[in-house]
């Protein structure tokens, strides 16, 4: 095993247990793992050591809602939506033209790219998600090229989103047959989660239900698009079933907020119940698709565990940056620079149920770490749109 200190980082944030955040501060990472954190005056030796010069360190990003597998561009159809055109779910059957045409070689090279892109910006653990294929077929490959690289350390997490769209000109139910049928049983071997797109232009609730039903049945974990283009089922039915996050959530009634939060009671991170349902904000789909942003300041008043999210796809939200969300959130959400931190980091790994390993700076975990070219971590909001991430360490290992 070999060892890593790195010393002189001038604010630590942990998001640990304590919400810690440590001044002239150190850590040792050893075997991929945090292995020390504590004073610089204070740490132990190591095989290699890195001076941070007073930067600031805080977990790398945990992103837990992105559409990676597409090839195509919409560039058009945003444009129209800055002129003035509302936003509809059916632009999905575009990418998924241009997706079917596109190469395995085409699309992996095309997942490796946007990864480079995301980690470059902090992120250390990422889910992403099938949905542009909507055949059989296409899922299935879809999942298979994401499954190889998972294997390799691209990816984290892979969900089965069949249920994305109902493809142009086949109908609803008998598509539905499809997803809950062939296209699940040919994907749930490379993939943990399933999704479903429970929204008017997509999946009802009776469908929406039928999907994730199945899904469940076949061993997936649940997540849900819910909520987005108006109030509906999907929060609903996702603390029903005991999905481990509803996505979007940007229209919600008091019962969907009382529901998520009666989700949480009786968890905390040192045990009690099981977590409940996160909700994941999307503040870059909504600023793309000029909707009312998810109201996050509203649900951590009462109570419920959130998530920040790029939600990178050709659509609706073509970015993977994290620092992005996290600074939105914090200048437009109306959440303080430590909620928006966790939420980019704890809160998308109770999201996907990794919270065990990653989302946070602490003995044990994977060192997982965004080291920022400031010194301090509000300057994720207080300089917004800057290149401020300076060094990452994904699993103990220097990506950037």
């Amino acid at each position: 095993m070999t060892s890593e200190l790195i010393t002189n980082i001038g604010e630590l944030t942990t998001v640990d247990a304590q919400e810690r955040v440590l001044t002239d501060a150190a850590l040792v990472i050893e075997d991929g793992r945090i292995a020390w954190i504590g004073a610089a005056a204070e740490a132990p030796d190591a095989d290699e050591r890195t001076d941070a010069q007073g930067r600031a360190v805080l977990p790398g990003w945990v992103d837990s809602h992105t559409h990676l597998v597409f090839d195509g561009d919409r560039s058009a159809e945003f444009e129209a939506r800055m002129a003035g055109q509302s936003y509809a779910a059916g632009g999905i059957n575009v990418t998924t033209e241009a997706t079917r045409a596109a190469s395995d070689e085409q699309l992996t090279a095309l997942v490796r790219g946007r990864v480079d892109g995301a980690v470059a910006g902090g992120t250390t653990y990422l889910e992403t998600k099938t949905g542009y294929g909507l055949s059989v077929d296409e899922e299935i490959r879809h999942a298979r090229l994401l499954a190889g690289l998972k294997a390799e350390g691209v990816v984290d997490e892979i969900t089965f989103l069949g249920a994305h769209l109902v493809p142009a000109g086949v109908d609803a139910d008998r598509y539905v047959e499809d997803v809950v049928g062939p296209m699940l049983d040919g994907v749930a071997e490379h993939a943990a989660w399933a999704d479903v797109f429970c929204e008017r232009g997509a999946f009802d609730g009776e469908q929406s239900r039928r999907v994730l039903e199945a899904c469940r049945e076949a061993g997936l974990g649940l997540r849900v698009h819910g909520n987005q283009i108006g109030e509906g089922p999907g929060v609903s039915l996702a603390v029903e079933l005991g999905a481990a996050s509803v996505d979007h959530v940007n229209f919600l009634t008091d019962e969907d907020v009382a529901a998520l939060a009666g989700s949480w009671e009786g968890w905390s991170r040192d045990g009690g119940t099981a977590p409940g349902t996160v909700a994941t904000c999307l503040p870059a789909c909504d600023l793309s698709t000029r909707a009312p942003l998810a109201p996050g300041r509203r649900l951590l008043d009462a109570g419920v565990q959130i998530a920040l999210a790029s939600n990178c796809n050709p659509g609706t939200s073509y970015t993977t940056s994290m620092n992005f969300n996290v600074g939105t959130a914090v200048l437009q959400m109306h959440l303080s620079l430590a909620e928006a931190v966790r939420a980019g980091t704890y809160g998308g790994a109770l999201a996907l149920r990794a919270q065990d390993e990653v989302g946070s700076i602490e003995v044990g975990k994977r060192a997982d770490l965004h080291m920022l070219d400031a010194p301090a971590a509000i300057h994720l909001a207080y300089r917004p749109g800057m290149p401020l991430t300076h060094a990452v360490w994904r699993a103990g290992r220097r990506a950037r």
